[in-house]
């Protein structure tokens, strides 16, 4: 099958799709993005998160035609200027990068977590955070310098320059 989706924005087309075919791979094989990882392919770390429609999904889960006409996000897409997304910067400065193969997954679900917070108008409570990183798993860190990423982040793209 011919798959047509959007992409970080920009329509693509890929042909000789297997229905079957995850989400995941296709990004990563046929589309030339990697930044989603391959991990589990069980949909329990939560390495492979993107956006579909808007809402973040396990792109391992996700059958690559149920893609088909509709709007993918990943995370080469959150900076798409080739500028790092304060999401990124924040991740860098609170040193809660390692080996780098959760960070992709954490990235999405940190922008989802903070743009929902932005548009209510507040910033995500602790309990709150955890809550929306349950699904992502780190073998390197002890998640604190990840919490304390995304509470920069928070800060920062509420307009506190921390």
């Amino acid at each position: 099958m011919r798959l047509s989706c959007t992409v970080n924005g920009t329509p693509r087309q890929v042909d000789d799709v297997w229905e079957g075919e995850s989400l995941l791979y296709v990004l990563r094989e046929r589309m030339g993005l990697p930044g989603s990882k391959n991990a589990c392919e069980q949909g329990e770390c939560g390495s492979c998160t993107v956006y579909l429609d808007g809402l973040p999904v396990c792109a391992c889960l996700v059958a690559a035609g149920q893609a088909q006409g509709r709007e993918v996000g990943t995370v080469e897409g959150l900076a798409p200027a080739g500028e790092l997304h304060p999401v990124q910067q924040a991740f860098l400065e609170a040193g809660a990068v390692q080996c780098g193969f959760c960070t992709p997954g954490l990235l999405v679900a940190t922008d989802d977590l903070v743009t929902r917070s932005r548009a209510e108008g507040r910033t995500p409570a602790d309990a709150e955070i955890r809550e929306a990183l349950a699904g992502n798993l780190c073998r390197c860190t002890g998640y604190e310098k990840i919490l304390d990423a995304v509470r920069l982040a928070a800060d920062r793209m509420a307009g506190d320059p921390r």
